[in-house]
């Protein structure tokens, strides 16, 4: 479907609930859809999707809530997620899914009941397991938003989420350092997806303890992670994932955080990624 001029957007479909979902495509080959991570928009993985585009047609999706997309439902689940990406599937026959963070956890629960996927590659996709995804920022957090306090918002988020350091550095301080690290677009498309960053990690919180699930997945499972800021639960869920995906194999991308498949080495991610797909 053919977009409005000057929306940034060539593309896009409708879900099965009528919600538009935009998506941007690059490359020609096999069909690979990128689904992207809490607080990402799909420009974000140009580099990741114009390196993989030298043997595949690469479409990343702008989840809904995001970018040119429909906005998300007061009653969001992951289960929308997976009805969009059904739709771009449909739509562009895709067999190969990546996924990042929350786009993984939305890759893997897609591929649970779509014989569609044949593979999947997922950097890094974060779980909870018996409660290991920090939920205490998610109170304070509501409330600065509540209150019109996006970045006091933000702050208590990376406090909670990220590595161990960060919690050491308190709140005022942080904050100050904000600017300093974020260049003022990528701060507005943060700030712009904090709603929708707390509506998606409470689908974490939901589906605690459900990695079992990931048993039915018949598709062959690529996971990687980079073995920089790693964080111990982040770690033992990738196990805890090896061990229920019946085809599934690990990789790690040395030097790389949490960021690299977007903003580390995207490049390098993606002849990762290539190799796996590109193998009968």
């Amino acid at each position: 479907m053919a977009e409005q001029e000057g929306d940034g957007y060539a593309d896009s479909v409708v879900s099965e609930d009528g919600t538009r979902i935009a998506y941007l495509t690059t490359g020609l080959g096999p069909g690979v859809i990128v689904v992207p991570g809490v607080l990402s928009v799909a420009r974000g993985y140009t580099r990741f999707a114009e390196a993989l585009a030298t043997a595949f047609t690469v479409h990343t999706i702008e989840r809904r809530g995001h970018g040119g997309s429909g906005p998300q439902r007061p009653d969001h689940s992951i289960e929308d997620d997976c009805a969009d990406l059904r739709a771009l599937q449909d739509e562009t026959g895709a067999a190969f899914v990546v996924g990042h963070g929350y786009g993984a956890l939305v890759a893997l629960e897609a591929a649970r009941s779509n014989p569609v996927v044949r593979k999947v590659a997922v950097y890094e996709p974060a779980l909870s397991v018996n409660g290991s995804m920090p939920t205490a920022w998610m109170g304070p957090y509501e409330k600065y938003l509540a209150q019109g306090k996006p970045l006091d918002a933000f702050v208590e988020f990376v406090r909670a989420i990220g590595p161990e350091g960060m919690r050491k550095v308190p709140r005022w301080m942080f904050r100050r350092m904000l600017p300093r690290f974020m260049q003022a677009s990528d701060t507005d498309t943060v700030i712009g997806q904090l709603p929708q960053n707390l509506t998606e990690h409470r689908q974490y919180v939901r589906l605690d303890g459900t990695y079992r699930n990931y048993a039915e997945i018949t598709a062959e499972v690529l996971l990687l992670d980079g073995d920089r800021d790693r964080r111990e639960w982040t770690a033992s869920e990738q196990g805890l994932l090896a061990s229920v995906i019946p085809h599934c194999e690990r990789a790690t991308v040395p030097g790389l955080d949490h960021f690299g498949i977007d903003k580390g080495d995207p490049e390098r991610v993606a002849e990762v990624v290539g190799e796996f797909l590109s193998r009968s």
